[in-house]
């Protein structure tokens, strides 16, 4: 697989299809999905931020980057402590890639210890990528395996992950994130509701590829998930930008921080009920999923607790929603600071 990561950071174990996959626009994909097609047969067009939002990302840094340069430490340490040293990073790709990166690069500043990290696919309600975690296992210990993601936003990966792990003996279903402001996971950086760069730049911040791909006509039997690689997107590329700026704000010694409060599913399902929303996946919480509806789906509304109303962590949010022409709502939440939901297509 092609990639603007070096090998010494990442190993991809995924086809690379590029040019063998048109991507389509929101509102046609979002029909096709909506309508029985799962979202891995096709791939959205890659959205290229404006200078205006670049502004955004740049000042996110400002924002956010001491508390994920924390949280990420606070999760390295973890790692270290209940894994050990032989530790074999596996993240989820795309979302978990750079934050796999990160754990592989502050490891081997703080520890001394230089881990191996691949990155395969997953897929919800299609499961990980056996020929890859076949590949994996041929040459590591089935308990030095820790799978790698970005954030939890309801669970829904999680889930697909314990129901994986059942088919590979000695696997933990265990899931590292920087972020879990759902309450689902021990190894968390931090329960708060972050943002982070990856969830809102996509390619451009991950390596310059794509989501993960899985259709029979393309990928075969033996063969991995598939991906693409946007050559054209080079010059617009902060893969390493993203990277080296957080590491410039490590530190070695950072509080771990222990999880108090409710599972957010409860909060989901509870938003769900009040607009009579039957299918939770349209509901997408916390400042990364709601990032992702406003710039890669078709979006109804977007929530925001109103204790963050005018709060310099949701201006990017706010600056989609507006472009979008998205109504935005304060309202009381408790785990995250927002949500977007998705509009059912039927509405349109």
């Amino acid at each position: 697989m092609n990639s603007s990561y070096k090998n010494d950071d990442v190993i991809f174990l995924l086809k690379d299809v590029t040019g063998r996959v048109k991507p389509l626009p929101s509102v046609e994909r979002e029909k096709l999905i909506q309508s029985g097609m799962h979202y891995s047969e096709m791939l959205p067009i890659e959205y290229i931020p404006t200078d205006e939002y670049m502004e955004i990302y740049f000042d996110s840094f400002k924002v956010f980057g001491q508390k994920m340069a924390d949280a990420l430490a606070s999760l390295a340490d973890k790692v270290i402590e209940k894994r050990g040293k032989n530790v074999v990073l596996v993240s989820l790709a795309r979302a978990g890639t750079p934050i796999g990166v990160l754990l592989k690069r502050y490891i081997k500043w703080k520890y001394e210890t230089d881990v191996l990290h691949y990155s395969i696919s997953i897929i919800r309600d299609r499961g990980i990528d056996d020929n890859a975690m076949k590949y994996i296992l041929a040459r590591h210990d089935a308990k030095d395996i820790l799978f790698v993601d970005g954030w939890i936003g309801k669970g829904a990966i999680l889930k697909e992950l314990k129901s994986a792990c059942e088919n590979y003996n000695g696997v933990s279903e265990g899931l590292a994130v920087v972020s879990d402001p759902a309450g689902e996971t021990d190894l968390a950086g931090t329960y708060d509701d972050i943002f982070i760069p990856s969830s809102a730049l996509n390619a451009t911040v991950c390596g310059l590829i794509s989501r993960t791909f899985l259709r029979n006509d393309i990928i075969g039997e033996g063969d991995f998930h598939g991906a693409v690689y946007y050559k054209e997107y080079e010059k617009n590329d902060l893969s390493y930008h993203f990277i080296e700026n957080i590491e410039k704000l490590f530190k070695k010694d950072v509080k771990p921080v222990s999880f108090r409060g409710q599972k957010g599913i409860i909060e989901v399902k509870k938003q769900a009920d009040r607009y009579g929303i039957k299918d939770i996946n349209l509901i997408k919480p916390g400042i990364g999923e709601t990032t992702r509806v406003l710039l890669r789906r078709v979006p109804w509304k977007v929530l925001i607790d109103e204790r963050y109303k005018d709060d310099r962590q949701l201006r990017h949010i706010i600056k989609l929603a507006q472009e979008k022409k998205v109504e935005i709502e304060y309202t009381s939440l408790n785990n995250y600071k927002c949500m977007g939901i998705i509009k059912k297509m039927k509405d349109i």
